[in-house]
């Protein structure tokens, strides 16, 4: 083993040295160091492979998880316990006119509630077919809304059809576990008595389960329903009596035809057409004294059929739905009874003389409580006034709806749209026939006029909205609950998106709580807030950080809408719907450059209110302290907002004011026929470039420093805003603020082919309220500026005042927006959301 083996050398080639017989220590440390590098690579290598698994999984879950969360709850506890809408909770507030989306309705505030309403249609008109039932611009009524309506146990409300009027009427009572008793009286009255044929009038009464509960019909007379049984969860066994139609209390019975329908429904949004398909002409009305005539009347239900076409069977649950129709000829007046089983003492039937002199006695408490509140004839208002202004009041508190069901929503991380959780909203809505729904910007105007009126029906509204907010302390701003509120909305509106704010408004009214418990802290309409605010901080505190953090801007302290239109090409200015002023001018071209004034006075009003809640609760407040100091420093705002070219605030963004609608070149191969080829658009063109550099619009958001008082009173910059204020030539109306000044190139401006002007010239109650309370404010605070302050706000209070009332006069309707060149009512109506506080501005209530 010792022993060195010979090596056979050959031919000429020198022997090897004995050291040449080894490699070199030099050369095994550099095979070892190659031998270690590959070492390493593979190791790297299978490291990275690793850590790429990991990160993969990591990322699937990561985006599993986060695209849940659009969809996952708050998990504080709720604001309002799941009980709080029973009856045996909130007896008095559990039936209600809570449909704002039918002329005449009632349900209770439950999930599955059984509905009831009204249809109606005149018979023997040029028109075959001219049902109503859920209110429809359309329909062309010369007015109808509720004359007085407590918000709790009664309401009257007219509609003025072409040639006759009904007049609506319910009042509730208490009673048993249930939530009692009701009635309604419906009188019906022609227009002209001198015309030669009173019009007859079929009402159609109805009850409908909602996927739960049972009706049962009660015949007479052949074919008069006289009653329905039912029961239900909430209800229990109950009774609806149909009583025969009179000429008026102590009269008796007229002659009437009668028809009715039973039938199975499978939602709510599908009752008219239901009726419709049911209808027939085989019935005759033949009155004792008067000619025998054909008229329509529900029949036998028949579903459509569609030829060659198998249609998708509905998969929702089927439910009872049963109509009693009434054709009698004017004037006339019907009661129908609803009586709770549960209701064992009852003195009597509040019918006939009894419902009489409950409606007077409701009617007299709502008149003191009404003049107690807002004092309109110690002001000196008419009676005229008064009316109106009760009108506008009582048409809120009887638009308010409750609404239960699931939103459909999606974040970044869903390739495809997502339930909500189903969930309950009782609120306020703009438009009974446009917008039948809770809009999270309006709600919080709504209720700086409810709050005065009754602060406990607005703290159940605010507790509503805030438990529909989910994880990251996002709530959807357009809430579009249930299939008969989903029918009301066109498919590109249904979905939410979680990065899109809305203005936070309900701090106005928090607001406005937090006062009412500091001067009215004995009463005790006013005890419930504090503990209110205590269960409503967790909450409200998410939702101010995901206002503080998702709509940040990019400089310190600054802060920008997401959610704009995308789509340059087709857009004058592409809208900015968020920020609830729509198509108000922004910068030209969206970016992540840009700012935005109204949003950054919004955070700094905010921020004052959260702190001034923490203190209240004895929670932390110096954080929400600082931030509101420094956003309201007057010199930071005019670092990130005031443009010295416009002399105003303003946006700051990548803009031109270059830019116009032009009707697109479509290229037609000479020979080939026209309509082969798609129709010419109009696009946006871009005559110069844009760049960074402040938004040159003067109008309602150049106001926002001021409208939310955020302004010093000494500020050289209140001068300007006063003084373009009462410009004609910008923003000064006889009828108000208009929104954008006559002098900017957008006024006016279609926005798309079919997209008129909305918030580029019309005068808007809503932030006209803003500027007359801020002239309120700096009229009677101590500055260079206060007298003309105060004689600008006398003005314009008087100006909105005289135009609102003069054309609900002369329409029958509070309107949307009002022309800024004739004061006109405009857009939808009636429109009794934020319209309405033309009441606080006559009450003189900031």
């Amino acid at each position: 083993m010792g022993r060195q083996r010979k090596r056979v050398m050959t031919g000429d080639a020198p022997p090897y040295s004995r050291r040449d017989e080894r490699p070199s220590a030099l050369n095994r440390k550099e095979k070892k160091k190659k031998t270690d590098i590959g070492k390493l690579f593979i190791n790297i290598s299978i490291g990275l492979c690793i850590f790429s698994l990991i990160w993969f999984f990591y990322a699937v879950y990561m985006r599993s998880s986060l695209s849940k969360r659009v969809a996952t709850l708050h998990p504080s506890p709720r604001v309002l316990d799941a009980n709080s809408t029973t009856a045996k909770v909130s007896s008095e507030r559990f039936w209600g006119s809570y449909r704002p989306q039918v002329y005449f309705g009632m349900k209770t505030r439950s999930p599955r509630s059984v509905v009831t309403g009204m249809m109606w249609m005149r018979q023997f008109s040029n028109s075959d077919m001219n049902l109503r039932h859920t209110c429809e611009q359309g329909d062309r009524l010369q007015g109808y809304g509720w004359l007085m309506h407590d918000g709790l146990t009664f309401g009257i409300q007219e509609i003025r059809d072409n040639d006759f009027t009904l007049t609506t009427e319910f009042v509730k009572r208490i009673g048993g576990d249930h939530g009692g008793d009701w009635t309604w009286r419906i009188t019906a009255k022609q227009h002209q008595s001198s015309a030669p044929q009173p019009p007859v009038i079929s009402l159609m009464f109805y009850a409908a389960a909602d996927t739960q509960g049972s009706l049962q019909t009660h015949m007479e007379e052949k074919n008069r329903l006289a009653s329905i049984t039912g029961f239900s969860e909430e209800l229990g066994n109950f009774k609806i009596t149909f009583r025969k139609p009179v000429t008026g209390e102590l009269s008796s019975t007229k002659y009437a035809s009668y028809n009715y329908l039973q039938t199975l429904s499978p939602g709510l949004e599908k009752l008219t057409d239901i009726v419709k398909l049911s209808l027939n002409r085989r019935f005759v009305f033949s009155p004792p004294s008067g000619e025998k005539r054909h008229y329509i009347g529900v029949d036998t239900y028949k579903p459509p059929h569609h030829q060659n076409q198998q249609k998708a069977a509905d998969p929702r649950k089927e439910s009872d739905f049963v109509v009693h129709q009434v054709t009698v000829q004017t004037p006339f007046q019907i009661e129908v009874l609803f009586e709770s089983g549960s209701f064992y003492n009852r003195p009597n039937q509040l019918v006939g003389s009894i419902m009489t002199q409950e409606l007077e006695r409701r009617k007299a408490e709502f008149n003191a409580k009404f003049e107690k509140i807002f004092g309109l004839e110690s002001k000196g208002f008419s009676q005229t006034h008064i009316k109106f202004a009760k009108a506008a009041l009582s048409n809120m508190l009887g638009g308010m709806g409750y609404f239960y069901g699931e939103s459909v929503v999606q974040s970044v991380y869903n390739e495809y749209p997502l339930l909500y959780p189903g969930g309950a909203l009782f609120t306020a809505v703009p438009s009974r026939s446009f917008f039948p729904r809770g809009f999270l910007w309006d709600e919080g105007f709504h209720q700086l006029l409810l709050s005065k009126w009754d602060p406990q029906l607005t703290r159940e509204v605010i507790g509503h909205w805030f438990d529909l907010m989910n994880i990251e302390g996002w709530i959807p701003r357009e809430q579009i609950l249930g299939d008969e509120a989903r029918s009301k909305v066109p498919a590109e509106f249904i979905v939410q998106r979680n990065e899109n704010a809305n203005p936070p408004t309900l701090f106005l009214a928090l607001q406005e709580l937090i006062e009412q418990l500091s001067s009215k802290s004995d009463e005790a309409a006013t005890r419930p807030t504090l503990p209110f605010l205590r269960r409503l901080f967790p909450r409200l505190k998410t939702w101010f950080e995901w206002y503080n953090t998702t709509q940040m801007g990019p400089k310190p302290n600054s802060y920008r809408w997401r959610g704009r239109d995308k789509d340059t090409n087709l857009y004058l200015n592409p809208k900015t719907l968020t920020s609830g002023l729509d198509d108000y001018p922004r910068a030209s071209h969206p970016s992540a450059d840009e700012r935005h004034v109204d949003l950054h006075c919004w955070m700094a009003l905010s921020s004052g209110i959260m702190a001034s809640i923490a203190q209240l609760l004895g929670e932390p407040h110096q954080d929400y302290k600082v931030l509101h100091d420094v956003l309201r420093d007057n010199n930071l705002l005019n670092d990130l907002h005031w443009s010295e070219q416009l002399r105003a605030f303003s946006d700051y963004g990548n803009h031109t004011q270059n830019v116009s609608l032009q009707r697109e070149k479509v290229y037609v191969p000479p020979g080939q026929p026209r309509h082969q080829f798609p129709v010419a658009r109009l696009v946006r063109s871009v005559r110069r470039a844009p760049k960074l550099q402040y938004v040159n619009a003067l109008g309602y958001v150049s106001l926002f420093p001021f409208l939310l008082q955020i302004l010093q009173p000494d500020s050289p910059k209140l001068e300007h805003i006063l003084r373009d204020m009462r410009d004609p030539t910008k923003l000064w109306t006889p009828f108000g603020l208009r929104s954008l000044s006559k002098t900017d190139p957008l006024y006016m401006e279609r926005n798309t082919e079919h997209d008129p002007p909305y918030w580029r010239g019309p005068v808007w109650i809503n932030i006209n309220y803003l500027a007359v309370r801020a002239l309120y404010h700096y009229g009677n605070t101590e500055g260079p500026f206060q007298e003309k302050a105060a004689h600008l706000y006398k003005e314009l209070r008087t100006n909105i005042i005289n135009n609102v009332y003069a054309q609900f006069v002369e329409t029958g309707y509070i309107w949307e927006q009002y022309n800024d060149g004739t004061g006109r009512g405009q857009g939808s109506h009636p429109f009794t959301g934020w319209s309405s506080l033309t009441v606080l501005m006559m009450a003189e209530h900031y």
